[in-house]
């Protein structure tokens, strides 16, 4: 299906720039799991004429790839580079306007392909859920893609687009009512789906760095660890991820970790600093994943902490890792078609304002959240890098969907049947 809205092509740079580009979108790691759910959505919904190529290290893998895609895709050309061969990856990134890429985990392969687009002015949209991976990118090519005017775009999936775009529409009806900034926000998080061995590998990354590197610890834990300037951001005190079970006293839910909120929250913080602290200089932001209430809920709530608990340590122990990997999803492996079809989220997002009016932000979309819903967030983020330059905000650097993308990607997206929304909620 074609997003006839769309068809009017939009330059993102000047014309001898966008001619001497072989592609509009090139689709890194095409050959994974993700990567072929997305190179599938893209030849099912980018407009016609978008200049689209596969990316990989097999040109064997990514013909089988393509053959496997709708007819709109088998003329789409193929580039090989592998991931550590930073020539291939300058000469794929000079080629195209946007890499979206799937390659990870992003702390091992990652870096390398965003140094390379910040380079040469060519935009990127990735799917990390890595702090320490995001902020290596921040701290090496913030500066070359602001030079070059390229947008490094992270966490463009389930990380961290929902809650990201949620707290943007928040600030946003709270500016335009005169409500003054965003006090405390709190984002309830409800799913459905799967988990990928891609997912569980990007964690042990994670924890293998943070065995090696005292730095890394304290950026893990730092609420302002991919901040663009630490010294300059308020102290609200202690603002660590809630890790009990409890009910929340706002809406009756009983409440737990939310296996996503230590990388969301720093993302939300991040675009807050983007903008000049525009949310509020009091703008106090957790996610929790909410269960419903009564016994029943509160069982499931404690029962998934302990779960979540037991894999981090077990992941984290060498003597119970062998053990942990044996029973995880390798990479490579992800749900079945039927569970990326019939899985759906739900977040909801209140906040106060200063003038103490509250509003509730409300994001939800059917399918799988981390691999149906996360590809058409990674599809449509590329094709907005892609197509609607003349309508994205004005910025460059490394940075989060809200403020590389902000409205387009809300339009974009609701347009592909996601629910985002905001409303008044009366005081409490």
């Amino acid at each position: 299906m074609t997003d006839a809205g769309h068809d009017a092509r939009h330059e993102v740079r000047d014309a001898g720039d966008t001619e001497r580009r072989t592609h509009d979108v090139v689709v890194y790691g095409a050959t994974g799991f993700v990567g072929r759910l997305l190179a599938e959505y893209l030849a099912r919904n980018a407009p016609s004429g978008t200049r689209i190529a596969l990316a990989g290290r097999s040109r064997t893998k990514l013909e089988e790839v393509r053959r496997g895609l709708p007819r709109a895709a088998r003329d789409w050309p193929l580039v090989v580079a592998d991931a550590v061969d930073e020539v291939a990856l300058r000469s794929l990134a000079a080629s195209t306007t946007v890499v979206a890429t799937t390659v990870g985990p992003y702390l091992r392969y990652g870096l390398p392909l965003a140094r390379a687009c910040a380079e040469a002015g060519t935009h990127y949209a990735d799917l990390t859920g890595e702090i320490l991976f995001v902020r290596k990118a921040i701290d090496e090519c913030d500066a070359l893609a602001k030079a070059s005017g390229a947008r490094i775009v992270t966490a463009c999936g389930y990380d961290s687009v929902p809650s990201d775009l949620a707290v943007h529409l928040l600030h946003q009806q709270a500016q335009h009512d005169a409500a003054g900034g965003l006090l405390d926000t709190t984002l309830h998080a409800r799913a459905k789906g799967g988990v990928s061995g891609g997912t569980v590998d990007s964690s042990r990354a994670q924890l293998d760095a943070v065995s090696t590197d005292r730095r890394a610890v304290k950026t893990l834990f730092d609420p302002y660890g991919l901040s663009p300037d630490r010294n300059a951001e308020p102290d609200l005190g202690k603002e660590r991820d809630p890790m009990a079970v409890f009910r929340d006293a706002d809406t009756g839910d009983w409440v737990g970790p939310f296996v996503m909120a230590s990388f969301n929250t720093r993302i939300v913080r991040r675009s807050n600093a983007l903008r000049d602290h525009a949310y509020g200089r009091r703008f106090r932001y957790r996610e929790l994943s909410a269960y419903g209430r009564g016994p029943v809920a509160r069982g499931r709530a404690t029962a998934f902490t302990v779960g979540l608990g037991l894999a981090m340590k077990a992941m984290g122990d060498d003597r119970t890792r062998p053990v942990f990997d044996r029973i995880a999803p390798s990479p490579g492996e992800g749900p079945s078609e039927k569970t990326r079809r019939t899985g759906w989220f739900s977040m909801k997002v209140r906040t106060t304002t200063e003038t103490g009016r509250r509003y509730l932000a409300t994001v939800t979309a059917q399918g799988d959240p981390g691999y149906a819903a996360t590809t058409v967030m990674l599809g449509e983020a590329a094709l907005a890098l892609a197509l609607d330059g003349d309508r994205l905000p004005p910025a460059a650097g490394v940075l989060t969907p809200a403020t590389a993308l902000g409205d387009v990607l809300v339009d974009r997206l609701r347009r592909r049947d996601f629910t985002l929304r905001v409303e008044e909620i009366p005081s409490a």
